[in-house]
């Protein structure tokens, strides 16, 4: 039996869009997550490599520097192509305001065990926060910051821990958000980790620092605002004018992160 050619271009319309679901479906993840396999040995005084265990068995590595007594220690999660050793100017302005800090390197990432995932990451997280915390250190002293991707993973925590503040660097409202405003929209809802901020910050109960350049090329200045308007009080927006997706620490970052958690002490701190 032959085809008409009406069926015949149906049939192969049916095979695209297949394939095309079928991309999205099992490599979406491939261009979500760039990680670096590199395993390279801090060396800047004072910072040492730990390794954390999580929930579900992934041994992750993390770059740690104690804090001076009484500052806070940042919780930091990177980008999607975050490498420890190329963040040497946000380490240094950090170490050299007494404020410690744990960058935790997701499952894959340089020398980190598995494969990442939205929950993937969702348990990293949730691993340094636990590691922090069996250190002696408390909810008020820990700062929970994301930068990119990271700023995702960062919401979903502080949405279920006690924290005394949440950054958000160049934040996204959601990875499907991104992939409507690039014409992948009609796929949106394939996409498997769509990390939807929007949706978690809602419940975050913690003062919110949100910094955005808005000339961003990666991630547009609009979900930064959005992100703001979604969030609690007590809150705060900056906008670094003339600044890109990854200039925000050279543009100032940390002249704007001091004063507020210095507005914004811990329970313990305010008492």
């Amino acid at each position: 039996m032959r085809l008409k050619p009406i069926a015949v271009g149906g049939l192969v319309v049916i095979v695209v869009l297949a394939a095309l679901y079928a991309g999205l479906h099992f490599y979406g993840r491939g261009m979500i997550y760039h990680p670096s396999h590199a395993v390279i040995a801090p060396d800047i005084a004072g910072v040492r490599a730990e390794h954390i265990s999580t929930a579900d068995g992934e041994v992750l590595v993390a770059w740690f520097h104690a804090p001076r007594p009484g500052q806070p220690v940042i919780l930091f999660f990177d980008g999607n192509g975050g490498r420890p050793e190329i963040q040497d100017g946000r380490w240094r302005r950090i170490i050299d305001h007494g404020v410690g800090f744990l960058a935790l390197y997701y499952r894959s990432y340089s020398g980190s065990t598995g494969s990442p995932s939205e929950e993937g990451l969702r348990l990293d997280a949730r691993a340094g926060y636990d590691w922090l915390i069996a250190q002696g250190i408390t909810p008020d002293d820990i700062v929970i910051h994301g930068f990119s991707l990271g700023s995702a993973v960062a919401v979903q925590l502080a949405a279920e821990k006690p924290a005394r503040a949440l950054i958000l660097e160049a934040p996204m409202t959601g990875i499907d958000d991104i992939a409507r405003q690039h014409g992948a929209g009609v796929f949106a809802g394939l996409i498997q980790d769509s990390f939807r901020s929007r949706d978690y910050i809602t419940r975050v109960q913690m003062p919110v620092l949100i910094a955005h350049g808005d000339t961003d090329s990666v991630i547009p200045f609009a979900h930064g605002e959005r992100m703001f308007e979604l969030a609690r009080e007590p809150k705060q927006f900056v906008r670094f004018s003339g600044s890109d997706h990854s200039t925000l620490v050279r543009d100032g970052l940390y002249d704007q992160v001091w004063p507020f958690l210095d507005a914004h002490p811990g329970l313990s701190e305010a008492d």
